[in-house]
């Protein structure tokens, strides 16, 4: 059986990265990765598979390896990333994230709108890494679509 974990995809510096960290429960250096990272509990996507259109079937393909995916989508960014109902192309659930929310040029309901045009449903979560609150109401979102630990899933030997 294939080990499934949370997939994480949104538009370059939307925080993915970030997230697994948070996931992960550990440090994460935070570089911009040019290749899909598996991770024990994530998925990291680079931002460049939803920025390219002809790279979206990878994404696609990506999520048979996931119990979820995580739609980001950057508060301060100014251009859309997300085509009309993309989300609808997953057949696990999707959550949507708004991130960076905490930024002085933040604009989270154009981020919150544009996640619902790419399909995903109530509620987007809004988060701000710097408080604690949003972080919880994150990590509680997600609690049931958590893998198990990797120990769980090997074969007995």
């Amino acid at each position: 059986m294939r080990k499934k974990r949370i997939m994480l995809i949104g538009p370059q510096k939307s925080g993915k990265t970030t997230l697994a960290a948070l996931l992960e429960g550990r440090e994460m250096a935070i570089r911009r990765v040019p290749n899909m990272v598996y991770r024990e509990k994530t998925l990291d996507t680079p931002g460049a598979y939803l920025e390219s259109p002809w790279m979206h079937k990878h994404l696609i393909a990506a999520a048979q390896d996931a119990c979820c995916v995580v739609m980001a989508a950057d508060a301060a960014g100014k251009k859309r990333a997300y085509p009309p109902a993309f989300a609808k192309a997953f057949r696990v659930p999707v959550i949507g994230v708004v991130t960076r929310c905490d930024l002085p040029d933040a604009n989270p309901e154009s981020a919150r709108r544009q996640l619902l045009e790419a399909g995903v449903k109530e509620p987007v979560l809004l988060l701000s890494i710097r408080e604690a609150e949003s972080v919880q109401a994150f990590l509680q979102t997600l609690a049931p679509h958590m893998p198990p630990s990797y120990e769980t899933q090997r074969p007995e030997e």
